[in-house]
């Protein structure tokens, strides 16, 4: 049974899902652009059964409600102060982090503060390596370099429907496999009135946690986390390339490659609830 509850956040109402019974070991599911906990619809169900799921919106996404643009800065440092604060608002005390896209820089930046809260960490194409950067993210590096209008206004083109109708089914062998609810929820959120600005600071934002790469392997080398990254490999964005960096800093994380894309869990959801179960079994049980 999924539970769908909102918790209040230094001026954000934060909206999140939550199954299983709280005395199990947590598990905290972290989305990225442009989704939100909607994406984990059918991998909570899977996980429930064994382990406390959570899975917030982010500020700007989903049903979280958090104050308009000006007021707040749309930062993934200040993305992570709101999910620290919601993490310790809903009592998450230790846990294992699912991070997906944007969710890894918020995670990750969780862990670096919190390291002996963090049990494990799954990273479903969820980046922290420059060699996982593909081509795709050209244009938003242009806009890093020189943040113009003219770059500014050109990073538009990711916010359409067909973007993101894109970002689900390519890299997809069987498009008839992807539902439209996901990418028709996430065109809705998209258009909500100043969405559209705020995807654009976050954008321009991401350099910086391209910066924090280096904070975030050194994570990892002092801490070793257990991980588990599982990937889709035809990814447009986050190449395979970074899923096997993993291994560099901790030389026992398990790398897995789906025959899919960005959006994994749309096609593989069973086959990762499948691998997560087999890792946190070993993680949380020795």
């Amino acid at each position: 049974m999924v539970h769908y509850r909102s918790t209040d956040v230094d001026g954000h109402r934060v909206f999140y899902r939550e199954a299983g019974e709280r005395q199990s070991p947590a598990v905290l599911l972290l989305h990225g652009f442009p989704t939100s906990s909607h994406m984990f619809r059918e991998l909570i169900p899977r996980l429930a059964d064994r382990y406390h799921v959570v899975a917030p919106d982010l500020p700007g996404f989903g049903n979280t409600v958090s104050p308009p643009r000006g007021q707040f800065e749309y930062s993934f440092d200040n993305l992570a102060r709101v999910i620290g604060g919601f993490v310790e608002a809903i009592g998450l005390n230790r846990y294992a982090v699912y991070v997906f896209d944007y969710g890894a820089p918020v995670g990750f930046r969780l862990a670096v503060k919190n390291p002996d809260r963090i049990s494990a960490i799954i990273s479903q194409n969820g980046n922290a390596y420059v060699e996982g950067l593909s081509d795709g993210w050209n244009p938003i590096r242009a806009y890093w370099e020189d943040p113009s209008t003219r770059n500014r206004e050109a990073l538009r083109s990711f916010l359409t429907p067909e973007a993101t109708i894109w970002q689900y089914t390519h890299g997809v062998s069987d498009a008839t496999r992807v539902a439209p609810d996901g990418y028709s929820l996430d065109n809705y959120y998209l258009t909500r009135p100043g969405m559209a600005d705020i995807q654009l600071d976050l954008f321009g934002d991401y350099k910086n946690n391209v910066e924090l790469y280096p904070t975030f392997q050194q994570y990892f080398r002092t801490h070793r986390p257990p991980v588990l990254a599982i990937w889709g490999k035809n990814d447009p964005f986050f190449l395979p390339a970074g899923a096997e960096a993993y291994r560099r800093d901790i030389p026992d994380a398990q790398v897995t490659f789906l025959d899919t894309g960005h959006f994994a869990l749309e096609t593989h959801a069973q086959e990762i609830a499948v691998a997560i179960k087999i890792f946190l079994a070993g993680e949380f049980h020795g």
